[in-house]
């Protein structure tokens, strides 16, 4: 890195490459340097400035200073110059997420090797980005193949076994003696209740209802069944008459609008969430906005980067801000 002093010429020297110039560092030096010398042997041939032999210490310590002076210069001018897209590369390696992908090095500016560097490391930073969103597409549809098993078996064996037990304490709390018929009872309150919650699970794990009536209303009966089993009052706000999405996306928005709801019960101590799905310019916009005790500087947890997870899935934009009330805003920008 050049030194302060020689700042300015590096930023005169960052644009003032063109087509004539060589392409390779190695090139320009040797150019630089050459035309220095040859300027240096023309001054000395021709003009009237005369070197006395012997050289005194005085004039060997300024000519020296000078020659110093201008060899510093130039290859500031020209290293400076050349690397400048270098550290434009190295400020975005300090940049780049892969949660967050987009992010590229600039190379519009000049057409030599750093700049073909930067390039490369766009071009990698596209196919990085390619095959995670293939890897996560590939986990997240045997994540959701595995919940649907697990909804199945819980609806159709645990949940009919609860119902055959409740049948079978139906039939022993009309046989059995007027003495048991309080823990008869109580015992099939306790099976209807286990029933209950199995299907909740069910219906969490694979929402039937994404499938059958579409986004909407899988959003609208996920806030229902939040706000009963939370305490916790959601208004509801779903614009009518948006774009048809295919079912990856859906399942992708459903996904974080319950994960959202999820941490505003473990994080937020919120007393209302608004839940908002609409038309945006350029898609469809979701946020979910609770009242409650604002961002949380903690670093991100397994559910907010499975949330970044599944919008880079769909190259959604996922962000977490401080509403304008209070509370936090968790916002998805889902593209046309």
């Amino acid at each position: 890195m050049p030194s302060r002093l020689f700042q300015p010429l590096v930023r005169i020297g960052e644009g003032s490459w063109h087509a004539g110039w060589p392409r390779s560092l190695i090139g320009r030096l040797l150019v630089a340097n050459t035309a220095l010398w040859v300027a240096v042997f023309l001054i000395l041939a021709f003009s009237p400035l005369a070197v006395k032999s012997p050289l005194r210490p005085v004039e060997g310590g300024l000519y020296s200073l000078v020659g110093l002076a201008l060899v510093t210069g130039v290859n500031a001018l020209v290293i400076g110059g050349t690397l400048a897209p270098l550290r434009r590369l190295r400020d975005a390696m300090r940049r780049v997420d892969p949660l967050r992908p987009g992010e590229r090095v600039d190379t519009s500016t000049r057409g030599d090797e750093v700049a073909e560097l930067a390039a490369t490391f766009n071009e990698m930073l596209r196919r990085l980005e390619d095959e995670r969103r293939q890897s996560v597409r590939r986990t997240l549809r045997a994540q959701e193949a595995e919940r649907l098993e697990v909804a199945r078996d819980l609806h159709d064996e645990i949940g009919q076994r609860l119902t055959a037990l409740m049948l079978q304490l139906d039939y022993l709390s009309a046989e059995s003696p007027a003495a048991f018929g309080a823990d008869v009872a109580e015992a099939r309150e306790n099976a209807r209740g286990t029933l209950e919650e199995v299907r909740r699970l069910a219906k969490s794990l694979r929402p039937e209802v994404l499938d059958e009536l579409g986004l909407p209303s899988a959003l609208r009966e996920l806030s229902s069944r939040f706000a009963a089993r939370s305490g916790i009052a959601v208004d509801a706000r779903l614009e009518s008459g948006l774009p048809d999405l295919d079912p990856e996306t859906e399942l992708v928005i459903y996904r974080i609008a319950q994960e959202s709801l999820t941490n505003v019960v473990r994080h937020s101590r919120a007393s209302r969430v608004r839940l908002d799905l609409q038309r945006a310019p350029d898609g469809i916009r979701l946020s979910v906005t609770d009242d409650g005790r604002g961002v949380n500087q903690q670093p991100e947890g397994a559910g907010m980067k499975g949330m970044r997870e599944r919008a880079v899935l769909i190259g959604a934009d996922l962000s977490f801000r401080q509403a304008e009330h209070g509370g936090v805003e968790v916002r998805l920008q889902v593209p046309a």
